[in-house]
């Protein structure tokens, strides 16, 4: 017999879900079995895998010891990973980082040691903000994600309560996000909101945009303003109204105007004399504009974040003033 006792990152989740967390190597079946038979109970009553946990709860285990082999704390993959960042902003619930373009948020199957959500990982456990050893099921997480190739801000969560308020105000899009682009040529508009169907080609990794509805289509709108022009290209701040795979990217390319860089919604004609490896593209600013209550992250209703500087600005002699 083992107890474990909920502490502050467990509670509010379901049982089956924390047990699936604390125990990864146990099949889904064989723990349901465990609670239908009474193996597992909460503060020595008998419990449903829908039983929400609360602080304090003492979860009494009667199951086989193999479960319980202690991990080699001294071999934690994200330690492989550098603990370098670029922070944004930092309090004791989230951070805001810039990623550098280039860098995985989540790791892959082809790459596996070196992300951002690695980094942060390693920073908080040289901080003394995070150790494998002290939690049973929590473990820092990033709230949103961006793709390889974009740079910009991505929210980290330190404790799973922030966790949760940043799932729930990112779903009911309760954030604002900008994003920063350079593209080719000028849009007929200096400012619309674009609006179609997406549909995703997993084969190819591509989306395509179309004006008709199909079965297997997404709704996407993308607001976008024209902020300066450089001869042959443009400058523009774009606002994401939903969030779907390289909406951006299709998007800007279907009125004719292809990020600058973007060897996949763009053209090599176009991007021959371009100084860049990826597409212009910057998630640059952010702002917390909660509708609903923010409980423990109310404090930063209504506050604007924005990095110093965007990635491209220095390969394509952009000057910061385009943004006053």
């Amino acid at each position: 017999m083992r107890e474990i006792t909920i502490n502050k990152n467990d509670a509010d989740q379901r049982l089956d879900k924390f047990i699936s967390k604390r125990f990864k190597s146990m099949p889904t079946a064989l723990m349901y079995k465990y609670i239908r038979k009474k193996c597992i109970k909460v503060n020595g009553k008998r419990c449903e895998i829908s039983t929400r946990l609360k602080e304090g709860d003492v979860i009494t285990l009667y199951i086989k010891d193999e479960f319980f082999e202690a991990p080699e704390y001294d071999t934690y993959d994200f330690l492989k990973a550098p603990n370098r960042l670029d922070v944004v902003y930092e309090d004791e619930n989230i951070i805001l980082m810039n990623k550098p373009t280039g860098l995985l948020c989540h790791p892959d199957e082809t790459y596996h040691f070196d992300s951002l959500l690695a980094r942060f990982q390693h920073y908080m456990y040289d901080k003394g903000e995070y150790d494998p050893k002290d939690e049973n099921s929590f473990a820092p997480a990033l709230a949103n994600r961006i793709d390889r190739n974009t740079g910009g801000i991505v929210i980290g969560a330190k404790n799973a309560e922030a966790l949760r308020i940043l799932n729930q105000k990112i779903k009911d899009r309760e954030m604002k996000k900008l994003y920063l682009c350079m593209v080719h040529g000028t849009p007929k508009k200096r400012s619309a909101l674009l609006e179609g169907y997406l549909v995703k080609n997993e084969k190819q990794n591509r989306v395509y945009i179309s004006h008709k509805k199909t079965p297997d289509s997404k709704t996407v709108k993308t607001r976008y303003t024209v902020l300066k022009t450089y001869g042959k290209m443009s400058l523009c701040e774009v606002e994401l109204l939903t969030g779907r795979t390289h909406q951006i990217r299709a998007h800007m390319a279907s009125i004719g105007c292809p990020l600058v860089g973007d060897g996949k919604y763009g053209t090599n004609a176009l991007n021959k004399n371009v100084p860049l490896k990826w597409q212009a593209l910057c998630s640059y600013k952010l702002t917390f504009a909660f509708t609903t209550d923010g409980g423990a992250l109310e404090y930063l209703n209504g506050r604007t974040f924005a990095i110093d500087r965007v990635w491209f600005f220095d390969y394509l002699g952009i000057s910061e003033k385009a943004l006053r």
